[in-house]
This record gives C-alpha cells, sequence and structure tokens, in this order.
C-alpha cells in the first residue's frame, strides 16, 4: 500500500517512520480507525495490542483495520507526504498513536513479550521530539513530551528483581532520572506560563509533574491531582479518565468515597483488569479481604502483563 512512499518528495518532515504516521493519519478517516491502522501498518503494533488499547474484541478491531484499509482503496485515497500545511490538521492524530506506541511499551500488554519494552518508549520519545522540533508553539506536543519523560523517567524503578511491577507508592525514587524529571518539569511550567487554555496531553504531564515532585509518596499533593483530574474530566469524560481520579480521590477523601466512584464504572470497564485491580485494592483497604479476593482474582485473569500479575498475585495471597 505504501510502496510509492520513499520515491515522493520529503515534504514537511524528513524522518522516514514519521513521514509515514502523518502520511496513514488521513483525515477523510474517523480518527479512532487512522490511529488503529496507523499502528499496525506503521507503529508494528499487534492487532491483539491494539484492541486492548481501545478496549474492543480483537475481531471488532481486526474489522475496523480492514474497513479502513477497504475505503482507502474504493475512494482512492491518495498517500501523499504532507505539507507543512496539512501538519496541524492531522497532529491529533499523530500524537494519539505516538501515545499508545508509548504506552504499549510502558506496560507491554502481550503476554509473550517483556513486561517493559524500552525499544518503543524510546521511539515514541524520539519521534514526539521531532513533532516539537516541527510544531514548536503547538502546546500538546509539548504536554504528550512533557508527558513521556515524566513517565520515561521512573522506568528504572517499576520491575522489581523477582520480575515484579513496582506500583508508584513502592518504587525507590532514588532511581528515578532526575535529568528527564527535569526536562518535563521545564516543558510543564512553560505551558502554564504561555497561560493557554491546556489539553488533556498538558493536564496529564502536570499530573506527572505533581507526582515526581514529591520526594516521598506520602508528600504528593493529592488535592492538585484531584483538581487536575476535574479539570482533565471535562476535556475527556472517559472511564479511564474517571478510573484514575478515582484513585486519586482514595487517597484524598477515602477508599469508601473512591469505591462508591469506581463501582459506578462496571458497565464500561468490566473488561479491563486496572477496574478490578482497583477496586481489590479499595476493598482491601476497607477490610473487605473476601471481596477484595474475588477482585484480585478477575484483575490477574484480565491482565495481560506478566509482572503485573506477579503483583497482584503477591497482592491476594496477603489477604
Amino acid at each position: 500500500m505504501f510502496d510509492n512512499l520513499p520515491h515522493e518528495p520529503l515534504g514537511a518532515v524528513d524522518d522516514d517512520r514519521l513521514r509515514l504516521i502523518f502520511t496513514c493519519c488521513h483525515p477523510a478517516l474517523a480518527l479512532q480507525t487512522r490511529v488503529a491502522l496507523t499502528l499496525r501498518m506503521v507503529g508494528g503494533l499487534t492487532v491483539p495490542e491494539i484492541a486492548r488499547a481501545f478496549l474492543v474484541q480483537e475481531s471488532t478491531m481486526g474489522q475496523r483495520i480492514t474497513r479502513a484499509k477497504a475505503k482507502i482503496k474504493a475512494a482512492r485515497i491518495p498517500y501523499r507526504v504532507p505539507s507543512a500545511e496539512d501538519l496541524p490538521g492531522r497532529v491529533s492524530s499523530v500524537l494519539a498513536v505516538l501515545y499508545l506506541i508509548f504506552n504499549e511499551g510502558y506496560l507491554a500488554t502481550g503476554s509473550g513479550t517483556d513486561p517493559v519494552r524500552s525499544d518503543l518508549t524510546a521511539e515514541a520519545i524520539r519521534l514526539t521530539r521531532l513533532v516539537r522540533a516541527l510544531m514548536p508553539d503547538d502546546g500538546e506536543v509539548a504536554g504528550l513530551l512533557a508527558l513521556m519523560l515524566l513517565t520515561e523517567a521512573r522506568r528504572a524503578a517499576r520491575i522489581s528483581a523477582s520480575g515484579e511491577l513496582v506500583t508508584l507508592d513502592e518504587q525507590d525514587r532514588g532511581t528515578w532520572d532526575t535529568a528527564l524529571i527535569a526536562e518535563g518539569h521545564r516543558l510543564v511550567r512553560e505551558r502554564l506560563a504561555s497561560g493557554m487554555e491546556p489539553g488533556p496531553y498538558q493536564i496529564l504531564a502536570a499530573i506527572n509533574a505533581v507526582h515526581t515532585s514529591a520526594r516521598d509518596i506520602r508528600d504528593t499533593d493529592w488535592s492538585q491531582v484531584v483538581a487536575l483530574y476535574d479539570q482533565l474530566v471535562t476535556l475527556d469524560p472517559s472511564p479511564i479518565v474517571a478510573l484514575n481520579r478515582a484513585i486519586a480521590v482514595g487517597e484524598l477523601d477515602g477508599p469508601e468515597v473512591a469505591l462508591a466512584a469506581v463501582d459506578r464504572l462496571e458497565h464500561d470497564l468490566a473488561g479491563y483488569h486496572a477496574y478490578h485491580a482497583t477496586r481489590a485494592e479499595l476493598l482491601r483497604r476497607l477490610g473487605r479481604s473476601a471481596e477484595s479476593r474475588v477482585a484480585y482474582g478477575q484483575a490477574i485473569e484480565l491482565a495481560g502483563n506478566s509482572a503485573e500479575a506477579a503483583t497482584l498475585k503477591r497482592r491476594r495471597d496477603q489477604l
């Protein structure tokens, strides 16, 4: 499908992979469809990995990608290299692709892969830096880069010697990459100083800036984290954002308030392992051990990452 691309002019983007991502993110396709297609054709993610990223069935995602290819062929949508004028109209799709590639590296969903794939996180950061060079005034590009850097800074602390995923509250913060944190914080401060209304990536970066500013989990400014999630919910009222907000609420207002918020998400997130893991932790804190054990079991069954499953099993066995 893309055989003719290398023979076309370079256009505004001179990195082969980034140029192909911008080219694939064609506005004639629906946003989710172009993101999924680009992840498959350029990002190298498998259909199961993409399906898990979108919280849909593998068959549904496969059909979505197949229909996208058919539409491109039937409508003769040209895969031309984008010009500088094309970039603003395509950048949101490109950022979504890069964020999902990063997330798959940050916490791989495939059972047969390493729990953390540094090759994917490094490539996502590299490409996001290139987008930032192309579009230095775009706040969401800067926000996504800051978010990636502040997340990547914690990578060395995230997997234990025994192969378990180490949660934020248990991580050795002395192993965090201070250079990446400093760069991420600088980008967040620049966006705040701009006075522009922040987008979702900028808010997520600000949340991570709060976490990486705390020397100990007990020093975390949870009221600020919840306030930022309140702001994010207005821009992205997705069940995933609501789940993450509930986790922060649990630290600020207690597990009972958080559990009520989490339980309201059951319809949307019943097939998502993090929903059950969150419920298990909150039930554990409330002393409801039998219910917590059941929730841990559901989370373990749905977890695709071996390191995360190992941590969940240990916490369940401690009940």
